[in-house]
């Protein structure tokens, strides 16, 4: 392809510099789609029509920091390359946005009834007696095992079962009635 003639040695003088550049980005139209289709693969033309439109806003906002008398093309295509890597880049970082799940991710399910629940098993907790609370904070609440609140309680292994055991039928006769135990 043939080159512009108002390029010289020491570059164009000042008052054709505007003329002289978009006379050589126009030259250089064809072989930066060329090259922006080899970067797409042939697979996404609208990709590499946008990479060459993005490298001429890019060159024509840069073309102050264009050293005249150096090879323009060249500067181009590094231009167009840059480009093409930050695309893609960007491209592993992007995720396809899909509604319905973005929905199913973004809301939270109300914890109102939580606490609810909650203050529930509080206030039945406190109907109990000494005995079935201690037990159950222990085992429940604490985690420790049936042999440990044995020795913490100072009593014997089938008392630990048995208060467990009675203290939760408490707890779901208090929760499912919705009212207080009677005092033992």
């Amino acid at each position: 392809m043939p080159r512009p003639a108002c390029k010289t040695a020491y570059g164009p003088p000042p008052q054709q510099q505007p003329q002289c550049f978009t006379t050589e980005m126009t030259a250089s139209l064809p072989a930066l789609r060329s090259f922006a289709r080899s970067l797409c693969r042939q697979r996404d033309m609208a990709m590499a029509d946008d990479l060459v439109q993005e490298t001429m806003v890019r060159a024509w906002v840069s073309r102050h920091t264009f050293l005249p008398g150096s090879k323009f093309r060249p500067w181009l295509f590094t231009i167009l390359r840059n480009q093409f890597y930050n695309a893609v880049r960007k491209q592993g970082r992007q995720v396809a946005w899909e509604p319905e799940a973005a929905e199913r991710l973004l809301v939270q399910a109300p914890d109102q009834e939580e606490r609810i629940h909650v203050a529930d098993l509080e206030g039945a907790l406190a109907q109990l007696p000494q005995r079935q609370r201690e037990m159950l904070m222990l085992i429940a609440g604490a985690g420790l095992s049936y042999e440990e609140a044995a020795e913490v309680a100072d009593c014997k292994l089938g008392t630990v079962k048995s208060r467990i055991n009675r203290g939760r039928a408490a707890m779901r006769a208090i929760i499912a009635s919705g009212e207080a135990l009677p005092e033992a």
